[in-house]
């Protein structure tokens, strides 16, 4: 029998704890014994829950207890995670995880303990809930050059960009309906100003590129500043906003980048809705896939996290090869990325086109009657170049967006 112990009895946590139970004999059968949950660690008292038994207070029992082999870190946060987390790794315990924070801040020094300790640190659930996309990485996708990631990784924003879309609501109101339905966190800075998704595109990079990924060298624009006219303009264009974590490899050259992007209904993405996630990998060889489903929620981020505890209770004493190296990866100026741009601009186009033709050549142009403005669509440019002809413009911009449409 292989004994595991949940640090956390919160949403995640409750959630691995009842998929160990209602799906024992699968998972019996897919690692050739039984997997029993022996503790659950939490400063609070369950009386009347499934683990009541479980329930301990003092992670030294954990630590110390020689026949627990598995740990699941569902606490969240960076302490007391951290320092649990390294604890066990010391100790001989296999650990999976399923706080991003915790991975993008630790994961190279965690990974190093795991593979010195011949045990394994995993982390599925960290990006993307419950859409297999770290071990497609290390196992299916192994052989590729992955040439980029594109996903929408923040269920709470990619909610909020729809209610605004399909119902014309404001940023505010689909911010106040998200957190009224629990989807998002009474600040929800973490989520809106996209340093969620920053976290899980430095993890998806380095996976990616074999290399350590400083998360705050990511450029990171959240949502916070798209109006309800950017998707009326949108909806004219036959296109949609959403906010994408992207990470684009040439080479040893990468830009890594989180910021909201108008996309065509032509975009795979395009369709991914309300509190879903999605996930396009490119590969030299293999071309684009792409990966969709529920990207948080107790059950379905709880299967991620038990399929680490299926892999690491088949790999007991040997490490897993997977992650990254201490190197650091440079990432490139966000200056130096390429894109398309949707522009809003003060003022009518009769007055303006010339000004706008002047400074950025032939564009495609629409008109918002009653609105007292115009917008355009640029052609592709290095975005030091979109910024210094911006500059230049003779002519108020009230809004621009980057594009692939």
């Amino acid at each position: 029998m292989i004994q595991v112990a949940i640090m956390g009895y919160g949403t995640i946590g409750s959630g691995v704890a009842e998929v160990l139970e209602q799906n024992r004999e699968k998972i019996a059968e897919a690692v050739g014994e039984e997997v029993a949950l022996k503790y659950v660690l939490d400063l609070r008292d369950f009386p009347d829950s499934p683990v009541a038994d479980k329930i301990i207070h003092d992670f030294k029992v954990i630590e110390e207890d020689p026949e627990v082999s598995i740990v699941v870190e569902t606490m969240g946060g960076l302490n007391p995670s951290y320092p649990f987390v390294k604890a066990c790794l010391l100790a001989g315990k296999n650990v999976t995880t399923s706080n991003k924070a915790l991975v993008a801040a630790y994961g190279t020094e965690l990974l190093e303990i795991a593979r010195e300790k011949s045990v394994n640190f995993m982390f599925e659930a960290s990006v993307g809930g419950g859409i297999p996309i770290i071990r497609p990485l290390y196992r299916c996708l192994n052989g590729e050059k992955i040439e980029e990631i594109t996903g929408i990784l923040n269920g709470t924003t990619n909610y909020i960009l729809t209610k605004m879309d399909k119902c014309g609501a404001t940023f505010e109101s689909a911010l106040k309906e998200a957190q009224d339905l629990g989807y998002a966190e009474r600040n929800p800075e973490a989520d809106v100003e996209g340093h969620d998704t920053c976290r899980k595109i430095a993890i998806l990079t380095a996976m990616a590129t074999g290399h350590e990924v400083n998360y705050e060298d990511i450029y990171t624009e959240g949502i916070t500043k798209i109006t309800d006219v950017d998707f009326r303009y949108a909806e004219k264009m036959g296109a949609s906003v959403k906010l994408f974590g992207t990470s684009q490899i040439d080479g040893d050259k990468v830009h890594a980048w989180v910021a909201p992007v108008m996309i065509g209904k032509d975009h795979p993405l395009y369709m991914v809705s309300d509190v879903f996630n999605g996930i396009l990998v490119e590969g030299n060889m293999l071309g684009t896939s792409m990966y969709y489903g529920s990207g948080a929620g107790k059950l379905p981020t709880a299967s991620a996290v038990v399929a680490d505890i299926i892999e690491e209770a088949q790999n007991l004493k040997s490490n897993v090869r997977l992650g990254w190296d201490a190197k650091r990866l440079e990432i490139e100026p966000m200056l130096s990325s390429r894109h398309r741009y949707f522009v809003r601009v003060a003022g009518t186009l009769v007055d303006k086109e010339k000004t706008v033709e002047e400074a950025f050549g032939e564009v495609e142009k629409i008109v918002l009657d009653g609105t007292g403005e115009f917008a355009f669509v640029t052609d592709e440019m290095p975005e030091a170049s979109f910024m210094a002809k911006k500059a230049e413009l003779e002519a108020e911009v009230l809004q621009f967006i980057r594009a692939r449409i």
